[in-house]
């Protein structure tokens, strides 16, 4: 098996085993029921969003999206990262090293046997993807993110 299938096969392990594990207990500024979501959003986008679930890496167009602006949350269109702090992991998803002041929330998640942090938009409360601490200075830090529920809005000067 390349490592790329195994990264894939492994991507999508995730998603289905993350599946389910949204927040009851905050309240956010943008509340939607499940069939309003499902009438706003694409399936994989729902997945992700509501589902906790991951896109398999190499597949969001935004992985090489290298033009100023915002990447935004698909799911209420809250400005989630500016693009100059957007960076090349390797891994397959959108990496940036800071969000937004405010406008990403974070919780301990102990999914798939491990202890990882996890993200969401903080206006509507969509899963978006881990942070990690293997990022580049200033912060150090690594926002993964799930491109699928990421919108690229270009800079006025970009578009």
């Amino acid at each position: 098996m390349k490592r790329r299938d195994f990264l894939l096969v492994g991507a999508a392990a995730i998603g289905l085993l993350g599946a389910g594990k949204l927040r009851a207990a905050e309240t956010f500024a943008v509340t939607k029921t499940n069939d309003e979501w499902k009438k706003i959003l694409t399936a994989e986008q729902y997945h992700i969003l509501r589902e906790e679930g991951t896109e398999a890496p190499f597949t969001s167009k935004l992985v090489n999206e290298r033009r100023e602006g915002t990447f935004h949350c698909a799911g209420c269109d809250y400005p989630l990262f500016e693009s100059s702090t957007k960076f090349e992991s390797g891994t397959g998803w959108p990496s940036f090293y800071a969000a937004i002041p405010e406008h990403i929330k974070t919780r301990k998640d102990t999914s798939l046997f491990m202890t990882r942090t996890e993200y969401h938009c903080a206006n509507c409360g969509g899963h978006h993807g881990h942070v990690f601490d293997d990022g580049p200075k200033p912060t150090g830090l690594r926002h993964c993110s799930n491109g699928a529920v990421l919108v690229f809005k270009p800079s006025s000067k970009q578009a």
